[in-house]
């Protein structure tokens, strides 16, 4: 990985075309950093026996972690922009490394709740600094930088189940102390990254980074097309909340099935999602994001209504055609909201990635709630209506059209 970075550095540093191994070596951290946070959602079943807690409880500890990120992301990623610090990039791993080794320790409740916060802390660092390179070697391609920077967190999420059922489940909880050592992996390879950040990424922001919207838009408009994708991100990330924390209830519940049957169909629906992040950046560099983004939220609405009565066959096509078109959004709404506020890669990286984890914690911990109130069948019968949303995307501005125009 370190001769991919160097390798970057040469020929390609000072060049307007996009630099692959960059992209490559943060979308590879953005799978270790993602795999070892979703490893907290993957040992919930384990959790819930072994400590004897609630579907409440469970979804306060996603709302610490999500929180904790939330909160931070879009404050690092501002402060970012005013002084970028290339070196918070490998120094952000060494939280995730503390949350993972106190929750294979964790044999309380509030320890968990304090592995949870830093492993929230780690991400709020990696985000918004890793969304600031994936622009600063996109060479213009901004969509096909950023699905290929977020397919890496996404393979991450899936590997995290997967790692769980065949690692977690046999040795334990502690066994997440190996994990941890990834961090160090991780921290390795951003060091490198740092380094071109330092010697020509900066430079290539300050230069090319935003020559892709020549027509700067009302502020106005610019916070009405702000708003609506929060609003889209809102629906996304609640839904994906139902499905990353408490599907694996839901199928033992409803189907009587095994943990680690259940662990390989979110690990199915997560690989799903980490396939769809592929399609929607460069589908909305080609076509324009507008349409990925109606396409992603909306499309998945028929899928999402069928699902709650479905029976165990059709699930799982069911959630693999949720992932798949979901997933595309992200990547489309983020380089939207970019240029939508040129200048600012930072803080609406870090406002958008924190947005998500926000509202995924508070998600959890709402449709926890939900779940002890009523019943987990009846969270996934609310949460079918989430992508009407989606019909939202009809106000956002055509800055496809602007710029061509221009």
């Amino acid at each position: 990985m370190r001769n991919i970075v160097e390798t970057a550095e040469r020929p390609q540093a000072t060049a307007s075309g996009t630099v692959f191994g960059v992209i490559v070596a943060i979308s590879f951290c953005h799978l270790l950093n993602d795999m070892m946070q979703s490893l907290l959602p993957a040992i919930y079943p384990g959790l819930k026996t072994d400590l004897g807690l609630s579907f409440g409880q469970i979804g306060l500890v996603t709302f610490v972690y999500q929180i904790t990120a939330s909160i931070l992301q879009p404050l690092i990623g501002l402060y970012a922009d005013k002084r970028p610090t290339p070196l918070a990039l490998p120094g952000g791993t060494l939280f995730s490394l503390a949350g993972l080794a106190v929750l294979s320790i964790a044999h309380d409740y509030g320890l968990v709740l304090v592995g949870a916060a830093l492993l929230g802390m780690g991400s709020s660092v990696f985000h918004p600094e890793s969304s600031r390179v994936a622009r600063m070697a996109a060479g213009g391609r901004h969509g096909l930088a950023q699905s290929l920077f977020q397919v890496g967190g996404n393979a991450g999420q899936a590997l995290g189940p997967l790692a769980a059922a065949l690692v977690v489940m046999r040795w334990g909880q502690s066994s997440l102390a190996f994990f941890a050592l990834l961090a160090l992996l991780s921290g390795a390879v951003l060091w490198n990254v740092a380094t071109w950040y330092r010697h020509h990424g900066l430079s290539r922001l300050k230069t090319g980074g935003h020559a892709s919207l020549a027509i700067a838009l009302p502020r106005g408009q610019a916070r009405r097309g702000i708003a609506i994708l929060l609003a889209l991100i809102f629906s996304k990330y609640v839904y994906l909340a139902s499905l990353t924390s408490y599907f694996t209830f839901y199928l033992i519940h409803r189907f009587g099935v095994s943990v680690q049957t259940a662990q390989l169909h979110l690990f199915a629906f997560l690989a799903a999602v980490a396939a769809g992040t592929i399609a929607g950046g460069p589908l909305g560099d080609r076509f324009g994001r507008k349409y990925v983004i109606w396409f992603s939220i909306l499309g998945a609405l028929p899928f999402t209504l069928l699902l709650p009565y479905a029976n165990l066959f059709w699930t799982a096509p069911l959630t693999v055609a949720i992932g798949l078109i979901l997933a595309s959004a992200f990547p489309a709404i983020v380089v939207f909201a970019q240029e939508l506020v040129p200048g600012k890669v930072g803080m609406i990286s870090g406002l958008f990635f924190g947005f998500s984890f926000g509202m995924g914690g508070l998600g959890a911990a709402l449709l926890g709630w939900l779940a002890d109130w009523m019943s987990i069948e009846t969270v996934y019968r609310i949460c079918a209506f989430l992508p009407a949303i989606g019909l939202l995307t009809a106000f956002l501005p055509n800055i496809e059209g602007k710029r061509n125009q221009g």
